[in-house]
């Protein structure tokens, strides 16, 4: 089938590479003439595993070629995607000129039936501005469709999400645009792709089959929303109950296991943390705040996770606080940068907001982060120091925080971090590490809605003694002894 993507971002460069691993002839357009000469040099902007290759080898088949005029494409195209951004606005709305825009030169050029789906997180009710406007710029009515079709992908494992996801929506008005849908998620909806020698290997949990629905695109635009508010609203669920674990004693890891094995919840989402961020949680949610306002429903619910979320953030710097009682002109070392592991993207991301806090009271941030330290340097400057390594992030530092999930973090060799550090001082904000690893190690680790025991009498750089707010150790002849931390 020929397609057409308009819009090179996250979204479209995914579904594009993804669409043409399926064997679809796809044309991924952009008014962006650097970003495209940039893909059409085998360079893939964006950190996302599996991608650079998917790019590659479709590339190489033409069956993946890229363009800046949107005219030509539209013209060879049978199903036109629209995967352009929708920004948020001061307001909290969604910017929907960019899509406004593109539909209007797509209405131009309709010379015969034309599919055209929305791909980008847009509002309840957008698809029907969307057939306003193509009839309004001379398209004939019997000579397009408008579908929504929602993406449900994770940074970080999106082209993963994208040939081995959980369901497959399509909002539609008649079985005819339906029925083309379904043809072009056939080897998806069939598990053929899953079979084929060269796919992309399935992550943990997802087999080869896919369920189809077909819906209105009122419920399908409605389905986007509110599944990204539900997840949401499980991230800040669990991240209260951490803080009540936190206050009683309790381990919400237990909490979580025993929440998460009944089978109407599940295990998913229920991971305690800095709170959620990105490009997409947060604009749905208020974009989905808004819409609701309009309709006269209160759903003040989603204000709360919101609330919540964000707590979470001031909450962390407590627990930095309750470590080192100041912070101005304290060194500390932080890894991750990014809103989450596997990604280069920093919109939104806690950590960020952190830093930004931390930065505030005085102290010095070293950070590391295996993909995002250049993105950070384009919101944060020189304000903080940019590591090499993790070890050398943490040289000096007077405490190690931790807050992306990167699963390599897992593997760093504690007993060199502990060596490099000034204090044996790490606050943990993913629960990366088991509290009893790290007091064996010689750690006074903190973890969000654990409790810690007290650290092994004995580590590389000598006995640990327990820090007292204001002093700082100093290692003399052999032992250690205190004074006033300057």
């Amino acid at each position: 089938m020929k397609v057409a993507v308009v819009g090179s971002g996250y979204v479209g460069l995914v579904a594009g590479a993804c669409l043409a691993d399926l064997g679809h002839e796809v044309t991924l357009v952009d008014s962006d003439k650097e970003k495209l000469n940039t893909l059409k040099a085998g360079v893939v902007p964006i950190h996302e595993k599996f991608l650079p290759e998917l790019v590659a080898r479709n590339s190489r088949a033409g069956r993946l070629v890229f363009s800046d005029s949107l005219p030509e494409a539209v013209g060879k195209s049978l199903v036109i995607f629209i995967a352009v951004g929708t920004p948020a606005m001061e307001t909290g709305d969604p910017d929907l000129s960019y899509v406004e825009e593109v539909v209007s030169v797509i209405a131009k050029h309709v010379d015969h039936y034309k599919v055209v789906v929305e791909k980008s997180t847009v509002p309840v009710l957008t698809h029907e501005q969307i057939r306003k406007v193509m009839l309004l710029n001379g398209a004939p009515a019997e000579a397009f469709d408008v579908v929504s079709n929602p993406e449900f992908l994770r940074e970080g494992t999106a082209v993963q999400d994208f040939l081995y996801p959980d369901r497959i929506v399509v909002g539609v008005s008649n079985e005819k645009s339906a029925s083309i849908l379904r043809d072009l998620y056939e080897p998806l909806v069939q598990g053929a792709y899953c079979r084929r020698s060269d796919a992309v290997p399935a992550s943990a949990g997802q087999n080869g089959k896919t369920e189809f629905i077909v819906t209105s695109a009122k419920s399908a635009e409605l389905i986007k929303h509110a599944s990204n508010a539900f997840l949401a609203m499980k991230i800040s669920f669990i991240n209260a109950v951490a803080s009540l674990c936190d206050a009683v004693g309790a381990n919400v890891e237990e909490v979580s296991k025993g929440i998460g094995a009944d089978h109407r919840i599940g295990r998913s989402f229920l991971r305690p943390g800095i709170g959620f961020g990105g490009s997409c949680f947060p604009k749905d949610l208020t974009a989905f705040q808004l819409v609701a306002r309009e309709c006269g429903v209160n759903f003040s619910l989603l204000e709360k996770v919101v609330e919540i979320n964000h707590e979470q953030r001031n909450r962390f710097l407590r627990k930095v606080r309750g470590a080192l009682w100041t912070l101005k002109g304290k060194r500390l070392a932080v890894l991750g940068l990014a809103f989450k592991g596997g990604t280069d993207d920093i919109r939104e991301s806690p950590a960020i907001a952190i830093i930004k806090g931390l930065l505030e009271e005085g102290a010095q941030v070293a950070a590391f982060d295996p993909a995002a330290m250049e993105r950070t340097q384009s919101v944060l400057g020189q304000s903080i120091v940019y590591a090499e390594t993790p070890y050398a992030a943490c040289h000096s530092a007077h405490a190690l925080l931790i807050l992306t999930d990167w699963p390599e973090f897992k593997d760093l060799d504690l007993a060199r971090i502990r060596r490099e550090m000034r204090h044996p001082i790490v606050i943990d904000g993913r629960n990366m590490f088991h509290p009893e690893d790290m007091a064996n190690a010689g750690f006074h680790y903190y973890s969000m809605g654990r409790t810690t025991p007290p650290a092994a009498s004995s580590h590389p750089r000598g006995p640990v003694t327990p820090i007292s707010p204001g002093l700082e150790l100093q290692e003399l002849n052999g032992s250690t002894t205190m004074t006033a931390a300057r």
